[in-house]
């Protein structure tokens, strides 16, 4: 019962976002460097070796026809809950809340992998620098005290920590690309020709590949905190795609080119792909820039868990609004207009499994990343290809925009695509996740049992709307 004196809790998300800080939001959860530091070296020596470049921008073309129709979606989706809304609004309730639920344990699942890569960066670094031997875990944990106080605040704040961070962390790379084809010597053309890129095992080179476009989705999660959102998203979401694809197309393409197109690329990722790039770097830039390299791949890293600590903060903002989980969550911080209740509870959930991956005496890398990041794959192409699903089905029942390309034919072909990029990840996912049928097993069945956890939870009684009752 309301006195009438009580001051309503905030529901809703401020802030001023544009283009480009919503840009830098997602492209650093993309973390650049630590793609063309992990992924690339993968893809070479267990994809399709020298022609792994070309598999970026295949990726990429599927991913654009998957933003068309996402784009023309949001402009008749007004909530910040990205494939959450989405997929209810074309679905249904059921199959909404179900992708709210899966959404929420792939993003912890992708957050959970760069916590423990940062941990072994960091122990890493600090013991070259002659530093003491630390538990990964102790670094991870710092770390995610660090992000949950960034993210407490408003939204703002992290964008311009993530801004200074993203460009450092481009700029190296790009200093790189500069020199490799400055140079001019055994500069790659493997990625032109077909017989190349068709060779060895594609479908793990697109298994690797789209992974490593997983967050420039999430430019409709900050849609509350946007300027004009209906222009925003649409050209944040078109210019982060672009921009993540021409880079890695780019830069994987100068690391072949630093070794050359014979079998000298592949042997060294095979040899060696935890150092690979470090020591291509080092080659091409000398000692000084391996050494910096090193440093900005733990700043790409942090850079990454803030950013998803940010997207999984307004999933369960958007969650508690719609009474989907305690109410708590759906408030909104009176000063800084953050999400800061859902802040909170991320933190809380990132530090409970950081505990249970300590006492467990799981390996940082080979176990908490290599696990982690092979979910947040499955769970994210998954999430796409239900998203494309519901904007056929939405504008072919609303007619809200009748323009075949954005919402018929861009749309299937991205739902063709991303279809067939499930099916080669759910064939290739023992090798993504380090070899076991019966953890991918239990992987596979902790997703379909978040879905379905999900859609039985939307049989409840519709909740009462905030403010409803006094």
């Amino acid at each position: 019962m309301s006195t009438g004196t009580e001051v309503p809790a905030r529901r809703t998300l401020t802030g001023t976002l544009g283009v480009g800080s919503i840009v830098f939001m997602v492209v650093a959860a993309a973390a650049p460097l630590t793609v063309i530091a992990g992924t690339v070296p993968l893809g070479l020596a267990a994809g399709n070796g020298a022609a792994f470049p070309t598999t970026f921008a295949l990726c990429c073309g599927v991913l654009l026809l998957f933003a068309v129709g996402f784009c023309a979606m949001s402009r008749h989706v007004p909530d910040a809950g990205a494939f959450y809304a989405y997929v209810q609004r074309g679905l249904g309730r059921a199959p909404g809340l179900g992708a709210a639920f899966l959404a929420l344990v792939t993003y912890t699942a992708v957050q959970l992998a760069v916590i423990g890569y940062v941990g072994a960066v960091l122990d890493g670094l600090v013991q070259h620098w002659g530093g003491p031997a630390v538990p990964w875990w102790v670094w991870s944990a710092a770390v995610l005290v660090l992000v949950g106080v960034l993210g407490y605040r408003r939204i703002e704040l992290s964008g311009r920590v993530l801004g200074v961070l993203l460009v450092a962390e481009v700029a190296i790379v790009l200093v790189f690309d500069a020199v490799v084809v400055g140079r001019g010597e055994q500069l790659s053309t493997a990625f032109l020709q077909p017989s190349q890129v068709v060779s060895g095992s594609l479908g793990i080179a697109i298994m690797f590949a789209i992974a490593s476009f997983i967050g420039f989705e999430a430019t409709a999660v900050f849609r509350d905190e946007a300027r004009d959102p209906e222009r925003t998203i649409p050209r944040a979401t078109y210019t982060a795609l672009l921009l993540i694809g021409v880079f890695y197309t780019l830069s994987s393409w100068a690391v072949v080119s630093a070794w050359g197109d014979d079998a000298a690329a592949v042997e060294a990722a095979a040899a060696d792909p935890g150092n690979m790039i470090i020591t291509t770097v080092t080659n091409v830039l000398g000692p000084v820039g391996g050494d910096v390299a090193q440093v900005l791949l733990m700043t790409s890293l942090l850079a990454a868990i803030l950013s998803f600590h940010n997207v999984l903060a307004r999933y369960w903002f958007a969650l508690g609004n719609a009474r989907s989980v305690p109410a708590a969550c759906g408030r909104s911080h009176p000063r800084h207009g953050s999400p800061h209740v859902a802040s909170m509870t991320q933190s809380g959930i990132a530090l409970g499994f950081l505990a249970v991956f300590a006492l467990a005496g799981m390996d940082p890398v080979t176990q908490v990343f290599a696990w982690m990041a092979g979910t947040a794959t499955l769970g994210v192409l998954a999430l796409m290809a239900l998203t494309c699903t519901a904007v056929l089905v939405y504008f072919r029942r609303t007619r809200a925009d009748t323009r075949v390309w954005h919402t018929l034919v861009a749309p299937a072909l991205g739902l063709l695509g991303l279809m067939t990029c499930l099916a080669l990840t759910v064939a290739n996912f023992p090798t993504l996740i380090g070899g076991s049928p019966a953890l991918a097993i239990g992987i596979g069945a902790v997703l379909v049992l978040a879905f379905v956890v999900g859609a039985l939870w939307s049989r409840r009684p519709a909740p009462v709307p905030a403010g409803g009752l006094s």
